[in-house]
């Protein structure tokens, strides 16, 4: 029998107990009058009375705060059952305005009349991504640097500023502290299956969502504040991240009788996976990839802890450690100091390393999408959600079941449909590692010094006429000078692209650089001196191609001047002295452009300087 197959749970044996079996102990009946007012304010003292606090330091008891909020969450759920959608709407559309995305809650409270399982989970991850970035826009009335986890930002005292402590104490019972049910990590890390959230948490942060926004609306008109809401992040260059072709129908079906057979997926986990694929059919490409997500993770989760013979790592971590997350899977050591198995399965001879780099890439990488991060943070608009992103991410998981799978896969690997997308993963290079993107500065670089050529000018003569411009031996001395240091440089240059008899013109050339940079160069687990180092190479590169925009700038609005006769004469004399300096300026800096890249093709050389040579060569 598969791993997979054996594996009935994800959530340590007290998770368990904290998320499916604690909040179902107290077998008392809530009324929801308690809670919540005839005009439909909740009455916040009710219900913050049931948070329990431990005699020894007053910090919240999670144990006993979690038995007693179950039969209220329970009243809660019943509540909203009873209720037709036009009720719901009509008594807390308005108290959801403050999350910029009330459809997003309407559309929970259907899911929630029905309670399926699969939906209610997706639902909630939606719920917390959305009130998290809710959250951080109340954090900045008050604070400046949005902190970057939940967990810090509902501890913080500016919103307990706006909240009350005991109001914020309630939220960290759900979802702000791995010691309460911590529901956002355990869904969104892939540790729960659908069967394990009761649907009734999923209700009780609804309610306590419109609860925060009644609160909020005192606080705003009390200090005369407006809430702005933070602009969502756009996925602008979407070529970049066209890796895979688009998925036709056949394909999505291939990929549902995988997703049965594949050992990368764990049985109880199947419901999230046919629902993710039946939202992309659906054209729901938000739903699609925050369920895809955490599969992928749960997926390579089972693979890492196989990998490496450490079997309890499968589970949800203790409040005291840290989950196995795809940032420790996708490393090159455990945190034991030994070498994580995980990349070697992933990268067999046959494969490339085209699998962890696009893990990277779309995971992982400051200037990748980061689409996890972004998605679970609430940083994305899910209702535009780019289709061209959902079909990677679908496309690249279904290369993951072909790639692990019990059974003779050869049939499906070898697939008309499925066969250009394994070619694609294993291929696949990165396009955000910084060396990526080194290298793409300066290939725009050189295309934006190539348009000098092009450049209207004013005519020959005129500049031999102006005083001062008569001799260029300096530039002769100077060119001669760059033609010596690229005959040292072309030992180390592609043969086809230098020539004798004119170096600075045919060596330093858009065909030289594109070439050089076409080299393959390791991008993963770059050690710290050779981040620091491209970072100062990238730099450099910025300040060329800067440099180039403002001599395009400069040189068309000056000639345009010129020929309206708007120069004064010394502005007439300064445009000419540019003109005669890019006959210098331009193999200057494409010399720049190649010594950048030299460094980058040897840039791992870097790592076995002693310190004081590395110093040296860094300054």
């Amino acid at each position: 029998m598969a791993l997979s197959d054996s594996v009935t749970t994800c959530l340590s044996p007290s998770v368990h107990y904290v998320i499916c079996k604690l909040g179902y102990e107290k077998k008392d009946t809530y009324d929801i009058s308690n809670i919540l007012s005839e005009n439909g304010e909740v009455r916040w003292q009710a219900v913050t009375d049931h948070i329990c606090y431990l005699e020894s330091d007053q910090s919240v008891d999670y144990i006993k705060s979690i038995r007693s909020l179950g039969p209220v969450c329970e009243s809660v759920n019943l509540h909203f059952k009873t209720l037709t959608k036009d009720q719901f709407v009509a008594q807390y559309a308005l108290w959801f305005h403050w999350t910029n995305y009330t459809e997003l809650f309407i559309e929970i409270f259907d899911v929630l009349q029905y309670s399926q399982t699969t939906e209610v989970a997706l639902g909630l991850m939606k719920l917390t991504s959305c009130l998290e970035r809710a959250l951080g826009d109340v954090y900045l009335l008050i604070g400046k640097d949005c902190p970057f986890l939940l967990r810090d930002l509902i501890a913080s005292e500016q919103l307990a500023l706006v909240f009350g402590q005991a109001v914020i104490n309630v939220l960290k019972v759900f979802i702000g502290s791995p010691r309460g049910l911590n529901l956002r990590n355990v869904l969104w890390h892939g540790f729960a299956s659908p069967q394990e959230i009761p649907a009734k948490y999923c209700a009780m942060l609804l309610f306590l969502t419109a609860g925060l926004g009644q609160l909020l609306q005192m606080y705003l008109l009390q200090t005369k504040c407006i809430l702005v809401h933070r602009p969502y992040v756009i996925f602008n260059n979407l070529e970049e991240l066209e890796v895979f072709p688009d998925l036709n129908n056949e394909a999505l079906s291939i990929a549902e009788e995988l997703v049965k057979l594949s050992s990368f997926v764990l049985k109880t986990m199947l419901p999230f996976w046919m629902a993710a694929l039946r939202a992309f059919k659906q054209s729901r490409y938000a739903d699609c990839v925050i369920l895809l997500l955490p599969q992928l993770e749960v997926g390579l989760r089972l693979l890492f802890t196989t990998t490496n013979k450490c079997p309890n790592r499968m589970l949800t971590a203790e409040s005291s450690a840290l989950y196995t997350t795809f940032d420790e899977m996708l490393a090159r050591n455990l945190e034991n100091e030994e070498v994580n198995q995980l990349p070697a399965i992933l990268e067999e001879p046959a494969m490339g390393s085209g699998f962890k780099e696009f893990l990277w890439d779309f995971l992982n990488h400051q200037e990748g999408p980061r689409i996890r991060d972004r998605l679970s943070h609430g940083e994305i608009d899910l209702k535009a959600f780019p289709k061209e992103v959902a079909n990677q991410i679908v496309a690249f998981a279904i290369t993951l079941l072909c790639r692990f799978s019990d059974e003779d896969m050869f049939a499906f690997k070898e697939h008309l449909v499925i066969k250009p997308l394994m070619n694609c993963a294993s291929c696949y290079h990165s396009q955000f590692h910084p060396i990526s993107r080194l290298k793409k500065q300066v290939l725009e670089c050189i295309k934006s010094i190539h348009l000098w050529p092009e450049l209207p000018t004013v005519p020959e003569e005129y500049i031999g006429t102006m005083k001062g411009l008569e001799g260029n031996s300096e530039t002769s001395t100077l060119i001669l000078m760059i033609s010596e240091i690229i005959s040292q440089l072309q030992q180390y240059m592609p043969q086809n692209c230098y020539s004798s008899h004119d170096p600075v013109n045919s060596v330093l050339t858009e065909r030289l650089l594109a070439e050089v940079c076409a080299m393959r160069i390791c991008t993963l687990y770059s050690p710290r001196p050779v981040l620091e180092i491209l970072v100062v190479l990238r730099k450099i590169s910025i300040q060329c191609h800067q440099v180039s925009k403002q001599v395009i700038a400069s040189t068309e609005l000056r000639y345009k001047q010129w020929m309206n006769k708007t120069l004064r004469s010394r502005q007439r004399h300064n445009y000419l002295r540019m003109l005669n300096s890019i006959k210098l300026l331009s193999p200057m800096l494409r010399l720049i452009l190649v010594l950048i890249t030299l460094e980058l093709v040897n840039i791992h050389l870097v790592s076995k300087k002693n310190p004081f040579d590395y110093q040296q060569y860094l300054k």
